[in-house]
C-alpha cells in the first residue's frame, strides 16, 4: 500500500479547502496502529470541519473524521495484530492527527479500542462519538447516583444522532425517557426508540423562576442555551443534567437555587479527551447491556467519501436526522 484515497482538509496560503485526493501512505501522521477503514460516521464536529464552519482542526493538512473502525494491517505495539478488529473515537482524530476519512489510518495505540464482542465494526460506527457520548453521559450519571427513581430522564435536540441513540440507550438501561425535539414529525419514530413521552420544543414554556416544580428526574442536554438554563429549575433533587452539545449556545442563564436547595449536579461530558479506562468501561456496556435495540433504524443515510460535501451542508442547515454512516470504498 503506498496510495489511497482521503477526505484530506487543507489550509494555507490558498485558503480553506477540503475534498476527497489521493495521499501516500507515507504522508499520514505517526502512530503504532496502521488500520484499513471499513466505515466511519458523521457527527455535527465533523461537518464544522470538513466546511471550515467551525475551527476544529489544531494542525493541516489533516483527514477529516473523528470515528473509525477497521481491520489491523501492521502494529509496533505487540498488543495489535494483524486482522485485529479495532475502533478508535475522538482521541485527536481529525483535531491533531488523521482521522478516518480515508481508506487507511494510523492511530495512536492508546486510544485504539479492540473491537468490543457484541459489535461489528459496522454497528460501532452507527454507534460512533454519538452513542459513546450518549452512553459517557448515563454513565457519568449513574455514578453520581442516577436512578430510574427519581423520575423521567429529558433528552434535548431528540431528533438528532446523540439524541436517538441516548433514547435507545437510556430506555433500555430502565428510564423513562422524555424526548424534546422541534421536529413534531418525527415523535411516532422517537417513541418507537422508547421515548415514553415527545415534548415541542417550541410550544416548551420555561417560568423564569429560579426554581419550580420537579419535573425531570435528570436530563441529557444536547442544546445548551437557553434549553439548559430553563431545564435546571425542572430537575428534582439530587438529579443530573448532563452537557454534552451546543447547538442553542455556549451561555445560559441560571441561578444558584437549584443546585444549593436540590442539590441538582451539571456534568460535562466531553467524549473526545476520555480516559482510557473509561473508554474501555462504555464501549463493554455499549456491546452489552446498553447496546440499543434500533441500530439499523438509527442509521438513516449511508455515505462514500465524494458524497461527505452535501451530507455536511445538510447536518449545517439542520436537514439531518438519525446517523450517517460512511462507508470507505475498497474495503467491503
Amino acid at each position: 500500500m503506498t496510495s489511497f484515497r482521503a477526505f484530506r482538509i487543507h489550509h494555507d496560503d490558498a485558503g480553506y479547502r477540503a475534498g476527497v485526493e489521493t495521499m501516500d501512505a507515507a504522508a499520514l501522521l505517526p502512530g503504532e496502529v496502521l488500520v484499513k477503514v471499513a466505515y466511519s460516521s458523521v457527527n455535527y464536529k465533523d461537518a464544522l470541519a470538513g466546511t471550515g464552519k467551525g475551527r476544529i482542526l489544531r494542525t493541516y493538512p489533516l483527514n477529516g473524521g473523528i470515528d473509525v473502525a477497521g481491520h489491523v494491517v501492521a502494529s509496533t505495539d505487540p498488543t495489535f495484530r494483524e486482522g485485529d478488529a479495532v475502533l478508535c473515537t475522538g482521541s485527536g482524530l481529525s483535531e491533531t492527527r488523521d482521522g478516518g476519512y480515508g481508506e487507511y489510518a494510523r492511530l495512536d495505540a492508546r486510544w485504539t479500542i479492540p473491537l468490543p464482542p457484541g459489535l461489528s465494526l459496522r454497528e460501532s460506527m452507527i454507534l460512533g462519538t454519538a452513542g459513546f457520548t450518549a452512553a459517557l453521559a448515563l454513565l457519568r450519571m449513574q455514578d453520581n447516583r442516577q436512578t430510574p427513581a427519581l423520575g423521567p430522564i429529558a433528552v434535548t435536540g431528540a431528533s438528532g444522532g446523540v439524541g436517538q441513540l441516548a433514547i435507545d440507550i437510556f430506555s433500555r438501561a430502565g428510564y423513562e425517557v422524555h424526548a424534546i425535539s422541534g421536529k413534531a414529525d418525527h415523535f411516532d419514530f422517537l417513541r418507537s426508540l422508547g421515548a415514553t413521552d415527545c415534548i415541542d420544543r417550541h410550544q416548551l414554556a420555561f417560568s423564569g423562576k429560579p426554581m419550580d416544580s420537579a419535573r425531570f428526574g435528570g436530563a441529557l442536554d444536547n442544546v445548551g442555551g437557553g434549553m439548559l438554563g430553563g431545564l435546571l429549575p425542572l430537575i428534582a433533587p439530587y438529579g443530573n443534567v448532563a452537557i454534552c452539545g451546543n447547538a442553542g449556545g455556549i451561555a445560559f442563564d441560571s441561578t444558584v437555587m437549584p443546585f444549593i436547595i436540590r442539590g441538582v449536579s451539571l456534568l460535562g461530558i466531553a467524549s473526545a479527551g476520555t480516559a482510557r479506562e473509561l473508554r474501555d468501561r462504555v464501549w463493554q456496556l455499549l456491546a452489552g447491556d446498553w447496546k440499543p435495540r434500533q441500530l439499523e433504524r438509527i442509521v438513516t443515510r449511508e455515505a462514500g467519501l465524494d458524497e461527505l460535501p452535501g451530507v455536511f451542508a445538510r447536518m449545517l442547515a439542520g436537514d439531518s436526522f438519525g446517523r450517517t454512516l460512511v462507508r470507505i470504498e475498497g474495503t467491503l
